[in-house]
Parts: structure tokens; C-alpha cells; sequence
């Protein structure tokens, strides 16, 4: 589902000199596998997952989803892609403050053509106990209701790859394992997910763990 190939990113400083981020980063996630990605802050776990998602033009290397090399299509090509097969669960959650959780949870159906999945929006709502509070704004919800939230919301186009960027730093016990439960239910149906995290207890939930220090991964290993 997912095929990284010699993947680098480089970035300037204000003085010109040049940052490594990734260095020949080579990963595979297959359909049914849930892989973590451990490594401490501004190891460039995050520069990875933005890359692996469309979201960041890498300076090396490839990133393939589905088979298709998503930096070789054209920038509408690629959110097309994108809205269609990934979806993403961030640490921050990234609600839209003026939108309810309905209309938050149906965002990415902007990015595709046809009508708006509102029954399956309001069907992943009530999945994840949230039916009471599907006409509330962000500021009115708990930490663990944001993410839920962000979770339906990245399940909305039924995406065959779901990207998590630290999805329970900022989650209660309770909370992080509902999350994490959900990641690991997504991979056994057949979805494919990559998950960043600077921790052991969400990297437990994980097939297989592969680390990464300053840009480069050291090993694999089964969890």
C-alpha cells in the first residue's frame, strides 16, 4: 500500500546551511499492517509522515500509494489521490473552530466529487460516541472528543492508508487506547497504517516497529 524508497528531505537554515531531516529513508507498509515509527522530537518523524502523505515534496527518493508514485502526478492529480486513499489523524487534531463536528467530520468529501456523505459521517459519529455532541463546535468538546473527532474524519472516504502523527500525545489513558484500538481494527479489516510516535505504549498496538535517528531508520523488529 505504501512503498518509500531512498526518501531524503533537506532544508535551508536562515544561514543557508543545510538541515537533513530524512537521509535515505526505504520503508513498505502492506494492506493489513500497522507500522510505528519511534524516534525522539526532531528525529523527523513527522517530515516522513507529511512526505509519505502528499503533503511535503520530498528533495530525494520516491513515495508510492497504491502503486502510484505520488510525487510524479501533478498537484491536482495528488490531492485527488490523496482525498481518495489517505487519511490522516494528527496530534493536534486540526479541527476547523467554526465548523460543528458534523461539518468537521465531513470536510475531506470536499475534495471529491458527488454528493456529501453526510449518513456516513453521522454513522462514524455515532461509532465513536459522539451522537450528543454532533452539532457542538471544537472549543465545546474534551481532548479524547477532538480526536475521536479526527478519527472519524479521516475515516469518512474510506481510505486504504491512515497516517497518524502522534495521535495520543495529547490523550488520557482511556482515551489513547480507544484511539489506538480503532488504528489496529482499521489494519486487521485490510487498511494499511503508518503511525509516528516518541513512545513505547502506542508502538505496542503496532505489527512492527522501525526506528529513526536524525533521519535515518536503524532497525526493524515484531512487536
Amino acid at each position: 500500500m505504501l512503498k518509500v524508497s531512498g526518501l531524503s528531505k533537506v532544508f535551508r537554515r536562515a544561514d543557508d546551511a543545510p538541515v537533513r531531516a530524512l537521509d535515505g529513508v526505504s520503508l513498505v507498509v502492506d494492506p493489513g499492517e500497522f507500522v510505528a515509527v519511534q524516534g525522539p522530537s526532531g528525529c523527523g518523524k513527522t517530515t516522513l509522515l507529511l512526505a509519505c502523505g502528499g503533503l511535503l515534496m520530498p528533495s530525494g527518493g520516491s513515495v508510492e500509494v497504491g502503486g502510484k508514485d505520488i510525487y510524479g502526478l501533478s498537484s491536482e492529480s495528488r490531492a485527488q489521490l490523496r482525498a481518495g486513499n489517505i487519511g490522516f489523524v494528527f496530534q493536534q487534531f486540526y479541527l476547523i473552530p467554526y465548523l460543528d463536528v458534523l461539518d468537521n467530520v465531513l470536510t475531506p468529501s470536499l475534495a471529491l466529487a458527488g454528493r456529501q456523505p453526510t449518513e456516513r459521517a453521522r454513522g462514524l459519529i455515532d461509532r465513536f460516541q459522539l451522537g450528543e455532541r454532533i452539532g457542538h463546535l471544537p472549543a465545546e468538546l474534551s481532548t479524547g472528543e477532538r480526536q475521536r473527532v479526527g478519527l472519524a474524519r479521516a475515516l469518512l472516504n474510506r481510505p486504504r492508508l491512515l497516517l497518524a502523527d502522534e495521535p495520543t500525545g495529547n490523550l488520557d489513558p482511556e482515551n489513547s487506547g480507544i484511539v489506538l484500538g480503532c488504528l489496529a481494527e482499521f489494519a486487521r479489516s485490510g487498511g494499511a497504517v503508518l503511525m509516528v510516535t516518541h513512545g513505547d505504549t502506542a508502538a505496542r498496538y503496532a505489527h512492527r516497529t522501525v526506528f529513526l535517528k536524525a533521519g535515518k531508520l536503524l532497525e526493524n523488529k515484531d512487536n
